[in-house]
C-alpha cells in the first residue's frame, strides 16, 4: 500500500508560523515525508499521541546507497508518551534517512492515534 504523505509545514524566518493542523496518524499504511525541496537536514517532526499507551514511531534508514551511504547504521525510534505525549524528532541526517525519491519514510506502532508534523526549518533569514 502507498503510504500517507505528510506535507512540508514551512517555517517563516524572522516570522512566525501558526500552527498547524498535522496529519491524521496512519498506523495501517505508514507515513512518508518527500523532501524534495529542501534537506532532512532542515526538518522537524512533530508526533503527538492520544492513545492511552506509549507508542514507537521509526524513521526508516535510507538505502541501497545511493541515497543514503550511512544506512547501514539503521532506524531511528522514538517513543511518544501516552495520552498527551509530544515528540519532536530531527534533523535528520540525509545520508542515513533518505530514501531513493527524496523521501523520509516513518513507520507508525499499530494502536497509535494523533497527528504528524512535519516543518522545514528555513535557511539564513
Amino acid at each position: 500500500m502507498a503510504r500517507t504523505d505528510v506535507p512540508l509545514s514551512v517555517l517563516v524566518g524572522n516570522g512566525s508560523l501558526a500552527d498547524p493542523a498535522g496529519t491524521t496518524i496512519d498506523a495501517t499504511n505508514d507515513h512518508s515525508i518527500g523532501v524534495a525541496v529542501t534537506h532532512p537536514e532542515e526538518l522537524l517532526i512533530r508526533v503527538t499521541n492520544t492513545a492511552g499507551s506509549d507508542h514507537v514511531v521509526t524513521v526508516k534508514a535510507g538505502g541501497p546507497y545511493p541515497p543514503a551511504w550511512r544506512g547501514g547504521q539503521g532506524d531511528l525510534t522514538v517513543t511518544v508518551p501516552a495520552t498527551t505525549g509530544v515528540a519532536w524528532i530531527g534533523p535528520l541526517s540525509s545520508s542515513r534517512f533518505l530514501q531513493a525519491g527524496n523521501v523520509l519514510n516513518v513507520d507508525i506502532e499499530s494502536g497509535h492515534t494523533g497527528k504528524i508534523t512535519a516543518f522545514k526549518v528555513p535557511r539564513g533569514t
